[in-house]
């Protein structure tokens, strides 16, 4: 993994030392410049998760990815900086009713230990992509650039949760058991092909930047700023998702996508 190729990417200078400052300008700076989407589970196949492919997919390539790939670089990256990093594993419950069954654990994250204690970072829960690492502590309202949450303590497993018009909201749970990176190859592998998920249904993409979150539910694209409603529109044909695609979300389509992207919406959970 290319230190300078990686911060040519997301476009800052790398950080001199290890500490928050360079934590943060990572964070912010990698969701703004490398998606979130799920291209290859739509397409039929499931994402590779070793050193060489996700550098040559995310950071040479005009490609985004979820949580797998997303931190699985930034863990390396990190990693290579200095930083201490535990990478873990979480429960999503997202969008979830609250008598939902329970699911397998199906996203990762990063534990990234500073000098004043613990850190949460991810840049890869899509439906709601954090804009900067949050300290783990329990009972504290964390304002962010891109919304407030908190962290609780609940029979033994911390829950993130970020506060929206209509409440504060579950996203996912999580423990400090620590995984390694074959831990994620049957979850990345259940995801990307099993046909009760969303992510072989739908096609999902997320960027935040300081100016805006973009979000693309299939047809459906969704802008919120931080200082004003929503704006929402749906993708009419295949040279307008195209344009879409590469102006802002930064990524190349493969040939014939838009003619896979189902037309509306599922009424699914969006996991992470």
């Amino acid at each position: 993994m290319s230190l300078d190729a990686y911060f040519q990417r997301i476009g800052i200078s790398q950080p001199t030392s290890a500490d928050l400052a360079g934590l943060c300008a990572i964070h912010a700076a990698h969701p703004a410049a490398i998606a979130f989407e799920n291209i290859d589970a739509l397409t039929g196949r499931a994402p590779e998760l070793d050193r060489s492919a996700l550098f040559s997919k995310l950071v040479q390539g005009r490609r985004g990815g979820w949580c797998f790939e997303q931190n699985a670089v930034l863990r390396e990256v990190l990693t290579d900086l200095g930083f201490r990093v535990t990478a873990l594993a979480a429960w999503v419950v997202w969008m979830a009713p609250p008598d939902a069954p329970a699911r397998p654990r199906s996203h990762m994250l990063l534990r990234v230990d500073l000098d004043d204690g613990p850190y949460i970072a991810d840049v890869g829960f899509g439906g709601w992509l954090l804009s900067q690492p949050l300290r783990l502590v329990v009972d504290e309202v964390q304002h962010t650039p891109a919304g407030a949450h908190r962290f609780l303590l609940d029979d033994g497993e911390y829950v993130l949760q970020a506060e929206l018009p209509t409440g504060w909201m579950n996203i996912y749970r999580f423990t400090l058991e620590p995984h390694k990176p074959a831990d994620y190859l049957s979850s990345n592998w259940f995801v990307a092909t099993h046909p009760s998920s969303i992510f072989v249904r739908n096609l999902l993409m997320e960027r935040l930047t300081p100016q805006a979150r973009y979000s693309l539910i299939n047809d459906r694209l969704t802008i919120r700023r931080p200082d004003g409603p929503p704006e929402t529109r749906r993708i009419a044909d295949a040279r307008t998702f195209e344009r879409l695609l590469d102006e802002t979300f930064g990524v190349e389509a493969p040939a014939g996508l838009f003619a896979r992207v189902p037309l509306g919406l599922e009424t699914l959970a969006m996991p992470g």
